[in-house]
């Protein structure tokens, strides 16, 4: 049953509530299977970002087309996915977070049947376009969801799983994708998620909660969302075009477009109650630091994810196996720090457990900079591990200042920024990657964890730095 009531964060505005004004979260049986939705359908967004890399090569073989051309494969998902990530997050405040999640696993299902199938090149960049549409509304929403499902009193411990979800699944892709390819053609990498993404749908639609708390009388602007996609995208066009050495003139000129586009989306923001572009989120201290952090911090797990393989092949001598197994400490020990992160959040302030996290991943990465051969593999397993450890240590404790600075009718905006923040990082680290090795040649991978070091050192004194601020809710 419905009823409008007044928010007591809101003065004067109206929000239409839905069931108990008193919301707080669900209760077992019913929290296991909404868990579930959101897990599956957050680690099928994630893992697809990255699954074709490995597969590129033998993809433009077989599909006759370039190397270069091939790279569409991966960037159109992800063009997708940044230019809408805000608009469907407003969207959730509006018409439900459940709702844009369930219809999200349908258009996310659908696009990987499209690519499963897809007879040419165009056909498949189209699918995955198709495909980042879909991961684009689970992933703008999938936080919301979860400060929805769990009690209030143990939302740290739900904030600490979602990330080990989202760590995991976004190293897990090229290994995944070895083994599929090590059994089945490349089409396989996407009929995978027909089954998990029709089991999802079923316990989403059936076991996810409505939105409590929605704004009354609010619209969907649709030159917001057009401003915030032209935005995003040139963002990423333009990163990655200098990434791939395009000539000077088209970045330039991409740019151009990028700070002519972000002048009137930012203008037009300033102007908005309730803005895409959460100007009125990033005016809280809080916030606008633990999105900071959350940048720098997945800038620097890009530069180590993107240059220790690297590292592992030409100064180690590990072959792609190797390289794989390896790889996997990091996740590993994600495994393990993220839930007791989450389960501390409660007991130590998050901004100090964000300090140790990112200190510990410095650590890291200024052990693999001056990593030589006589470390072995018990050396280097450690020094993954204390990586993937401080990683986790730091991202549920920030995941969760993040959400709770937020106001309830603003939980859709707040979920959107912090996917926001983790792709923006993400395509910033691989692009500095591309721009060291372009200046450093060989010795690139080392200087990258040099600058990932450095970036966490910031990170860390920026996570302190939140020890002053009053906590939200």
């Amino acid at each position: 049953m419905e009823k409008c009531t007044t928010s007591p964060d809101a003065g004067q505005e109206d929000f239409r509530v839905v069931g108990d004004t008193a919301w707080d979260g669900l209760h077992r049986p019913r929290i296991y299977y909404a868990v579930a939705a959101t897990f599956c359908g957050l680690f099928l967004s994630v893992l697809d970002g990255s699954i074709c890399n490995v597969a590129l090569p033998s993809m433009a073989a077989q599909l006759g087309v370039s190397s270069e051309d091939s790279i569409w494969i991966v960037n159109a998902f992800q063009l997708a996915v940044m230019m809408l990530l805000l608009p469907f997050a407003s969207m959730g405040e509006l018409m439900g977070y459940k709702q844009v999640y369930v219809r999200g696993i349908v258009v996310f299902t659908l696009g990987s049947l499209f690519c499963a199938l897809a007879p040419s090149f165009p056909i498949l960049v189209v699918a995955r376009v198709v495909q980042g549409v879909g991961a684009a509304m689970l992933m703008s929403v999938n936080t919301s969801m979860v400060r929805l499902i769990y009690p209030r009193r143990h939302l740290g411990e739900g904030v600490g799983l979602n990330a080990t979800v989202v760590a995991v699944a976004s190293v897990t892709g090229p290994a995944l994708s070895a083994a599929i390819l090590a059994v089945a053609p490349w089409p396989w990498l996407f009929a995978i998620n027909l089954p998990v993404g029709v089991a999802t749908f079923v316990l989403a639609r059936r076991y996810l909660p409505d939105n409590p708390v929605r704004v009354a009388g609010r619209r969907f602007n649709w030159r917001e969302a057009a401003l915030n996609a032209a935005t995003f995208g040139l963002f990423i066009g333009c990163v990655e075009a200098y990434s791939h050495d395009v000539p000077p003139l088209p970045v330039l000129l991409g740019v151009a477009a990028l700070l002519a586009a972000g002048f009137f989306y930012v203008r037009m923001q300033r102007g908005e109650k309730y803005p895409m572009l959460p100007l009125d989120l990033l005016r809280i201290p809080i916030f606008t630091t633990s999105v900071a952090t959350s940048i720098i911090s997945f800038t620097a797990q890009m530069l180590v994810m993107v240059g220790v393989p690297f590292m592992l092949v030409n100064t180690f001598g590990f072959d792609a196996v190797g390289v794989g197994l390896l790889m996997t400490s990091w996740p590993l020990a994600i495994v393990f720090v993220a839930p007791l992160a989450g389960w501390l959040i409660s007991r130590v302030h998050p901004g100090i457990l964000g300090g140790v996290g990112l200190s510990l991943l410095g650590a890291g990465c200024f052990m693999l900079a001056f990593a030589r051969p006589s470390v072995g593999h018990t050396g280097l397993v450690v020094m993954l591990m204390v990586c993937g450890a401080g990683f986790g240590f730091f991202q549920s404790p920030n995941n969760h200042l993040l959400l709770s600075s937020a106001p309830p009718q603003r939980a859709g905006s707040a979920s959107g920024m912090l996917a926001t923040a983790r792709l923006t990082g993400q395509t910033l680290g691989a692009a500095l990657m591309a721009l060291l090795f372009h200046l450093f040649g060989p010795g690139a991978p080392h200087d990258a964890m040099l600058l990932a070091g450095c970036l966490t050192v910031c990170g860390a004194v920026c996570s302190c730095l939140r020890l002053k601020e009053r906590m939200v809710g």
